[in-house]
């Protein structure tokens, strides 16, 4: 899914090649983002300017009379296009401690520009998130014969750093990690989540313990608790998740998908021997489990330790129990890549 980065008046955030150092700094107080970009003839991005470039110019002996280019310009600036995703984005700007980034056409023209605040817009929460990342991921064989499902690469990253990068903007900075087949390349991969920006332990589990099991693991939580599969590729707002719940007072949700199966075959509506209707091919509208649960407190509690326990199990227990239970339809991107053609899809939407 493509970031965007409207709400920003490109035309503001230029000035030509010819410039003063003052022309510059008027620029930057005049687009308000403590930058401008210089462009050429062409209005081609050729460099860029913030006022801490310019102070530090101003220290070194230039003055403000000073042509910006070559003296004072700098031309080692990091750019994305529209294609690349606010996870990408987000990931740039953590990589390279930089919080702005301009959005450049293939042309090199200016055409957006993304802020960290604009991105990372929600408000942080506390809950915390479990990914489940222990499977052996059979049906993908041979690609998890050497390495864990959740870090098969897609667009060059793993699944699993895609899907964290995205809980984090969604606000989401706690996260464990249930972990168990082929498990060291995860935590080696991800260690304490600080290089990311966010906080990762693990449930290292000792035997597989299926979709419910490792939640036997965790400590108590005094909040509810996000529970995803690890395999996953979506842009669904699990913030949106947590609110469903919250307003509910549910004690747990589901989050669900539309899906349609399409029969092969003409299908027969038959009572009695008699033909009733014979529809061709038809297609079947239905909801299925999108793999990414809000579970309460009281919910995680009743998992049962010291063996497999299947994450579906437990919300028949409490449906046996009449406790409330929601259901919540995720529209966003979402892709259970979790065989080889569902993976061929992933890598050709991303």
């Amino acid at each position: 899914m493509t970031a965007h980065s409207g709400k920003v008046d490109v035309t503001r955030l230029t000035v030509p090649s010819g410039s003063t150092v003052l022309g510059a700094l008027q620029a930057i107080e005049a687009g308000g983002e403590a930058i401008t970009f210089v462009v050429d003839d062409d209005s081609q991005v050729i460099g860029c300017l913030t006022d801490g470039d310019i102070r530090r110019a101003i220290l070194r002996g230039a003055s403000l009379e000073d042509r910006v280019l070559p003296e004072v310009m700098r031309r080692d600036f990091t750019a994305v296009t529209p294609q690349d995703g606010r996870a990408e984005v987000l990931d740039l700007m953590r990589a390279r401690r930089i919080e702005r980034i301009p959005v450049l056409g293939a042309d090199r023209r200016l055409i957006g520009l993304h802020t960290i605040r604009q991105l990372v817009s929600m408000a942080e929460r506390p809950n915390r998130v479990v990914i489940l990342a222990g499977g052996k991921g059979t049906r993908l064989h041979p690609i998890t014969e050497q390495v864990p499902k959740p870090m098969v690469t897609v667009a060059g990253r793993p699944i699993l750093e895609r899907l964290i990068l995205h809980l984090m903007s969604c606000g989401l900075r706690r996260f464990t990690i249930s972990i168990n087949y082929l498990g060291h390349l995860i935590e080696g991969h991800f260690g304490d989540g600080s290089h990311l920006g966010c906080e990762i332990d693990y449930l290292r589990e000792s035997e597989p313990l299926g979709t419910g099991g490792p939640l036997s693991l965790l400590p108590p939580q005094p909040l509810p608790v996000v529970v995803l599969n690890g395999d996953l590729v979506t842009q669904c707002d699990v913030g949106d998740l947590l609110d469903f719940n919250e307003r509910g007072g549910y004690t747990a949700t589901l989050g669900i998908r539309p899906y349609t199966v399409e029969v092969p075959f003409g299908v027969a509506e038959v009572e009695g021997g008699r033909l009733l209707a014979l529809r061709e091919k038809p297609s079947e509208r239905t909801l299925i489990n999108a793999g990414i649960y809000v579970l309460s407190p009281a919910a995680v509690a009743c998992v049962p330790a010291g063996r497999a326990y299947p994450i579906t199990a437990l919300f028949e227990t409490l449906l046996a129990e009449g406790k409330p239970v929601g259901a919540h339809v995720l529209e966003a991107e979402w892709l259970d890549v979790g065989r080889h053609d569902e993976l061929r899809r992933a890598r050709g939407a991303l």
